[in-house]
């Protein structure tokens, strides 16, 4: 099942009755709205002036619904996740801990690969020079410790998008903006299927640093990371103004759990193929597979 993602950027009172989010709005002519609480999985708090009930917050981590806040700059930068994500939890984080050093350098070599095949595909689906990509894909060695992933990735944006000097960076120009926010809600989305597959978000198989608490997540994330560029690729060829981050374009980005993307040929809603690719990876923690299923980009 698909589930939903509701954005709330204005001032909102959020409680729940009967199983169900009500949602009471501050002005007297707007009515009150319900939505049954099983069919949310992402739930993004933008305006500081919104109250939720502590009764409500239980139930959406009961129903391991993502509740993403949002700082002063309007950007995503808290996660709510459950204490236990799922029934067999502290065996699944027992693997995780034990994985070796090996596993996890071929798992990373997995990863940088196929992110790097599909930054090619995407620049030659818009008519740019992918081939320097896909030749590089092939390159990747255990741990990638000849950093294609940095080579790569330098060259794609390079060459992504129609703008001089434009490079990837936090902080940068125009769309840098766009991707922030949309890599914020994949990172979220990978958190939680993460979770849902009883794994620590925190301890990486390449990532590594002791003060970000997503660190497998931002490992898992990296070859979904083409569906957001490009979802903001489109956005700078349809909108001549992107410098802000409005309404429109935050409605765009907050679809991102839903597109369809392609695994193991087959079309799938990208929340549920980010669930194969956690579950895969878990089964090669646990030493019965060596292969992450990781979406093919078209």
């Amino acid at each position: 099942m698909i589930k939903r993602t509701l954005f709330f950027g204005n001032p909102a009172y959020l409680s729940t009755k009967n199983e169900q989010l009500v949602i009471s709005f501050p002005e007297e002519d707007k009515k009150e709205v319900t939505v049954p609480i099983e069919d949310l999985g992402y739930i993004v708090l933008e305006n500081p002036q919104i109250t939720i009930t502590t009764g409500l917050l239980m139930k959406l981590v009961q129903n391991k619904t993502a509740v993403i806040t949002c700082d002063k700059q309007h950007l995503p930068c808290s996660f709510l996740q459950p204490l236990v994500g799922h029934s067999e939890q502290t065996e699944r984080i027992r693997h995780q801990l034990n994985a070796s050093l090996p596993l996890k350098k071929n798992l990373w070599q997995q990863t940088i690969s196929t992110k790097i095949t599909n930054q090619a595909q995407h620049l030659i689906r818009q008519g740019k020079n992918g081939l320097k990509l896909t030749r590089w894909a092939k390159e990747v060695k255990s741990g990638d410790v000849g950093n294609h992933e940095a080579i790569a990735a330098a060259y794609y944006f390079q060459n992504l998008f129609d703008i001089k000097g434009f490079s990837r960076n936090q902080k940068g120009v125009p769309p840098n903006n766009l991707l922030n926010y949309g890599y914020a809600i994949l990172r979220a989305v990978t958190a939680r299927a993460l979770i849902s597959s009883g794994m620590l978000p925190s301890v990486g198989i390449f990532h590594h640093n002791k003060y970000n608490a997503f660190c497998l997540a931002d490992d898992i994330m990296e070859p979904y990371r083409v569906y957001v560029d490009s979802i903001v690729y489109e956005i700078t060829q349809s909108f001549t103004e992107y410098k802000e981050l409005s309404g429109d374009l935050k409605s765009i980005l907050l679809k991102i759990p839903a597109i369809d993307v392609i695994i193991d040929d087959k079309k799938s809603p990208l929340m549920v193929a980010m669930s194969r690719t956690t579950n895969s990876l878990y089964e090669c923690f646990l030493g019965t597979s060596r292969k992450i299923v990781y979406p093919q980009y078209e």
